[in-house]
């Protein structure tokens, strides 16, 4: 469906004072060449700039007959295809801009001819047409605009020549090419080729081929990687396909009676390698070093049928047209040169066009192959040129001006994440769009540059007495904003014009007043007409020649009034995309206050009506964390919209940072009302956390005495903004939050536990948020961030976060130990719910660096130690230190630790040192003699009577371990 609006796109028009008809024209830079169409072989160059003015630059002489010409921005040089005495030439014309001067040196060359010698100062002043001879004829040829190579296309093949710029002397680089690739491609004589960074696109009379050449890396055999990966599969079609596609680029079938037409195929992607046609790739660098090889990705292949609809067959009359590439770039892409700022072209996606004389194609061929739009022409085209913001298209009788989605793809492929509730684009599927139907008179051949369109007109011979009564106005523009210039003496039937574009801002201008008309009838209409507004000044700023300047300034403010256009649209009409408005006014930067007020002005009948697109943006709007306070009055209408429009809500809303200066007796009369209908734990602490605000501590206290601990704690995973907010990117506790603190911590630490196990807060900011709410002091750690981690560690969290705990905590113990610390508050756990150096989890050779301050000669100190020490199974060391300075516990440990694989060391480590140290009397002499006689039962039990005696001191007291060799003896027995 195309939409049809009457706007003006076209601003002035001039005449360009061509002395002799044209017959091919292109434009570059700041210039537009024409070619001759009569028998002298001559190029005019005609300046073109902003001003309404076009001066003739100069001419030059070519060989022969213009028969197809190309400009290229990198290089500023016209590439031609001659004839001259039934032979064809190519030919690439080098600084032709010298020839305004009237110089005439002319300095005519082989490609790739050594020039280091033959080049001096005065080449700078000369113009240089480089030849380019070939094995067969030059049939089409285009340049790359991304970096300016040359492809020429050929009957079964396309020659590709790579730009290069040679540097002879300091102030002077000459342009040149290098012949480097040929693309074989078997039974196809191309019609028209496009070029663009290595994307190439070829049509014949029907049919169209896209392919991608990519660089591959060379191996150590250059040879061998050319012979094996330059070249496409010899047999690309499978045998499930073969009927739908017999023959590529293979026309009609035709008879002495009748004709066959072979049916239509697309084929997009790694299906388009389905085509047959092979594609051979002959690499022709010279020198090893300098060549690199290339591969072939098929990208589209698409076939179609004549056009029957006149029921007069013609292949004139319904070819193919108008092929062309365009590439779009990265936006605020810019690079240093000599200290000046300048573009950077960083390609980003390219885009394909073609067209029948009825219809036009619009691909995009960059990281995805898929069609973006279709263009129903209202009568046929004779030419179009594809534009980053406009499709120009002519037809005999007219100008017409439709709407691309270049802009709207371009923006996914920058960022596939345009379309969330952060962004928004229109989309690539909008309907096309017609501007504007301009009548012209005999229109033959168009191109476009900058804001220029140029125009052939040669009108049939009765148009002619026309032609020559007085001059009128041939655009049709509003008061004052077209101006004609009178023709020329020119020869009569023909005329080139150039017709000179409006500025975006004033083609945006004009969109949204004429969107106006639709507002309050067809709001769809509104929308589309907004969203085509919005795209043109996406494509202008996606522009890389568009630097800092007040031009891009007034583009980005448009950009801003474009969204909080759409926005407005979103949020006032009944739309099913109404979640939109959220996205458009948060890349409007328009405040929430802002936009209640544009809101408010909007009155439906006397009374004001809140959309659902509006409810969303605000109920969304409020959710996050905004540095924006709303003013008393505006927080007030905000919770009378949400009371009316969704009462649940209201809870949320209050909670918001933005809410901050709400009269909390009003809130309290709203949210007791909700609670009679709905009620929830979220509301109550909500009422609550109001009460509180009040200073109403009665209030409060009922309010939290509704549920029990474990109901309030989940209450708040509902609604986190209760106890933490969002303040300059940190999270701070609120009122609330200080006064749990003080009132009931057990019930704050198990908030935050719940909070943190359902991903509400992250363990950093959970410990910046304790810190910060018990006022950190430099040095020390909070007791309540201490209960929070023992709370996380009781509760099991995940394995990263574990050892992360276990790190905190044990160097938090022994920061205490070793300052004999106490806790600034009563821990909220005991040791007997925390056993930390003795569990399995923790990693004690991360915890030994910090021991080293840590002396054992306290009962704490010495027992972490040893704890430390048996958890790296260094058990004899903890035996030594246990019968140094605490021989009582040593009995105690070795029952819990030695065990299993430890077992032996009862009768190997502890039996000899108790023994040893048993026969010196000293102050812990009966503990020892008591920690002897009960590792003596142990061995006595554990071991065979043989045994036994084998570990026995030889100089030891029979009587003493008589008892415990009958204990061994009467195990044997009961055995």
């Amino acid at each position: 469906m195309v939409q049809l609006y009457n706007l003006h796109p076209f601003g002035s028009q001039q005449v360009v004072p061509s002395k002799q008809e044209p017959a091919l024209f292109c434009c570059g830079r700041d210039a537009l060449l024409v070619a001759c169409a009569a028998a002298g072989c001559k190029v005019e160059a005609f300046a073109v700039g902003d001003q309404e003015l076009c001066e003739p630059l100069g001419c030059f002489n070519t060989l022969g007959r213009v028969l197809h010409m190309a400009y290229s921005e990198a290089g500023d040089y016209l590439v031609t295809i001659e004839e001259k005495n039934k032979a064809t030439f190519l030919r690439a014309y080098m600084n032709w801009r010298c020839m305004s001067t009237e110089n005439t040196r002319v300095c005519v060359r082989m490609v790739g001819h050594k020039m280091e010698e033959s080049y001096s100062e005065s080449s700078k002043v000369q113009m240089s047409i480089v030849e380019m001879p070939l094995s067969d004829p030059p049939l089409c040829i285009s340049c790359c605009p991304v970096n300016g190579d040359l492809l020429v296309g050929c009957k079964n093949k396309l020659v590709m020549f790579c730009l290069k710029y040679l540097v002879i002397t300091q102030d002077l680089t000459v342009l040149d090419f290098k012949l480097s690739l040929i693309l074989h491609i078997d039974n196809v004589t191309p019609t028209e080729v496009a070029f663009c960074a290595g994307y190439i696109a070829l049509t014949t009379e029907l049919d169209v081929l896209i392919l991608k050449l990519e660089p591959i890396h060379r191996g150590a055999d250059n040879t061998e990687l050319c012979a094996d990966k330059v070249r496409a599969p010899e047999k690309l079609v499978d045998e499930g396909v073969k009927d739908e596609v017999p023959s590529a680029f293979s026309s009609q079938l035709e008879s002495d009676d009748f004709v066959i037409c072979q049916k239509p195929v697309e084929l997009c992607g790694e299906e388009s390698r389905l085509c047959g046609i092979l594609v051979t790739l002959e690499s022709t660098g010279l020198a090893k070093e300098d060549t690199e090889y290339f591969q072939v990705r098929y990208l589209l292949y698409r076939r179609f049928t004549p056009d029957l609809s006149s029921f007069v067959f013609s292949v004139e009359e319904t070819k193919l047209h108008s092929l062309q590439l365009l590439p779009m770039y990265q936006t605020e892409s810019s690079m240093s040169v000599n200290g000046k700022t300048a573009a950077k072209k960083e390609l980003l996606s390219v885009f394909c066009f073609f067209s029948l004389p009825h219809v036009g194609y619009l691909y995009t061929v960059g990281s995805l192959v898929e069609l973006v739009s279709t263009y129903q022409y209202s009568e046929k085209s004779q030419q179009a040129v594809l534009t980053p913001q406009f499709l120009h298209v002519i037809t005999s009788n007219s100008l017409q001006c439709f709407t691309v989605r270049c802009s709207a793809a371009a923006a996914r492929e920058e960022d596939p994440y345009i379309d969330t509730t952060m962004k928004a684009c229109p989309p690539v599927s909008l309907d096309v769009c017609t501007l504007r139907m301009q009548l012209f008179i005999g229109l033959k051949a168009i191109c476009h540059f900058n804001n220029h369109v140029i125009l052939l007109t040669k009108a049939d011979s009765e148009d002619i007495t026309e032609r020559r009564k007085p001059p009128r106005r041939i655009l049709s523009r509003k008061a004052d904003s077209a101006k004609l210039k009178t023709p020329p003496e020119s020869e009569p039937g023909w005329n080139l014009y150039i017709v000179n574009t409006i500025s975006t801002i004033q083609l945006y201008k004009e969109m949204v007043d004429y969107s106006k008309t639709y507002e309050n009838v067809r709001t769809e209409s509104c929308i589309h007409l907004l969203s085509e507004a919005h795209l043109l000044i996406r494509a202008a700023l996606m522009d890389p020649s568009l630097m800092e300047s007040e031009e891009k300034e007034k583009l980005l403010a448009a950009f801003r009034e474009s969204c909080a256009q759409l926005g407005d649209c979103y949020s006032r009409f009944d739309t099913k995309d109404y979640h939109l408005a959220l996205p458009y006014y948060k890349m409007s930067g328009l405040s929430v206050t802002e936009v209640l007020k544009k809101i408010d002005s909007v009155v439906e009948g006397g009374t004001q009506k809140y959309e659902k697109g509006f409810i969303f943006y605000l109920n969304h709007s409020l959710y996050e964390d905004l540095n924006e306070e709303l003013s008393k009055e505006s927080a007030a209408k905000v919770l009378q919209i949400f009371h009316l429009a969704e009462p649940n809500q209201l809870p949320h809303v209050l909670c918001s940072p933005c809410m901050k200066n709400v009269c909390p007796s009003m809130a309290m009369k709203l949210l007791q009302k909700v609670e009679l209908i709905v009620p929830s734990v979220v509301l109550t602490l909500t009422k609550a956390a109001i009460a509180l605000k009040m200073g109403d501590l009665e209030a409060y206290k009922n309010e939290m005495d509704c549920y029990t601990e474990m109901r309030l704690a989940y209450g708040f995973i509902g609604e986190p903004r209760l106890l933490m907010q969002q303040r300059d990117g940190r999270i701070v506790p609120t009122k609330l939050a200080f006064h749990l603190k003080e009132t009931w911590p057990g019930l704050l630490v198990a908030s935050m536990l719940a909070l943190h196990e359902n991903s509400k807060i992250e363990l950093e900011e959970a410990d910046s948020y304790f810190e910060m709410l018990c006022e950190k002091k430099e040095g020390t750690t909070p007791q309540l961030l201490v209960d929070f981690w023992e709370a996380l560690l009781v509760a099991g969290s995940e394995k990263e976060i574990l050892q992360k705990l276990l790190f905190k905590l044990t160097s938090q113990y022994i920061w205490r130990l070793l300052r004999k610390q106490f806790p600034d508050t009563k821990p909220l756990k005991t040791t007997e719910d925390l056993s930390l150096l003795c569990g399995p989890s923790v990693d004690i050779a991360s915890v030994l660096p910090f021991l080293e301050p840590l002396s054992e000669d306290s009962n704490a100190g010495l027992s972490v130690h040893v704890l430390c020490t048996t958890g790296v199974g260094e058990y004899e060391k903890s035996i030594d230190k246990l019968l140094e300075k605490c021989p009582e516990a040593l009995i105690p440990y070795a029952q819990h630790e030695l065990k299993d694989e430890n077992r032996a060391l009862w009768w190997n480590k502890l039996l000899p040192e108790l023994c040893k140290r048993t026969r010196y009397v000293g102050d812990d002499y009966s503990i020892l003699i008591s920690s002897l006689k009960e590792t003596l039962s142990v061995v006595a039990m554990d071991l065979e009577l043989r045994d036994f005696l084998n570990v026995l001191p030889d100089d030891g007291t029979a009587a003493f371990f008589l008892p415990h060799l009958l204990q061994c003896s009467k195990k044997k027995l009961m055995t």
